[in-house]
């Protein structure tokens, strides 16, 4: 008798320990932040958030970029265009990503396939304000 609750304990401690491990890999994985890269399409007259198109790993998908308090006080997010090209550290939210940090990049440092996205985006802003300078 005294081994079959041996073997009971044995059981739970196992069953215990498994949860343990998928519990602190799950929140690891949901912690994980992801180095984006991205285009301004929009960005709101508040700037507390601003549309992209985003590439995340070999995706592209046009996704709201939504800043940390830390992030909006910084001056490159004050200044946030249409058409600017930004790399970030980021987590995945149900809205969009949550930008924890930021770097402004030429469009040519972008990858390959984000750079036609912001050369079309910068001809299409020069083609807007063109009339404007006559």
């Amino acid at each position: 008798m005294s081994d079959r609750r041996g073997d009971i304990g044995g059981k739970t401690a196992a069953i215990a320990l498994a949860i343990f491990a998928s519990v602190v890999l799950a929140a690891a994985a949901a912690s994980a932040q992801d180095t984006i890269f991205a285009v301004v399409t929009k960005v709101e007259k508040d700037k507390r958030q601003a549309t992209a198109q985003v590439l995340a790993g070999s995706a592209i998908a046009e996704s709201v970029l939504v800043p940390t308090d830390t992030v909006q006080d910084n001056l490159i997010w004050k200044k946030l265009e249409m058409c600017h090209s930004l790399k970030a550290e980021a987590t995945k939210i149900p809205e969009g990503y949550r930008i924890m940090s930021l770097k402004m990049l030429d469009a040519g440092m972008l990858p390959m396939s984000l750079q036609g996205i912001a050369g079309d985006c910068l001809l299409k802003k020069a083609l807007e304000f063109a009339p404007l300078v006559d």
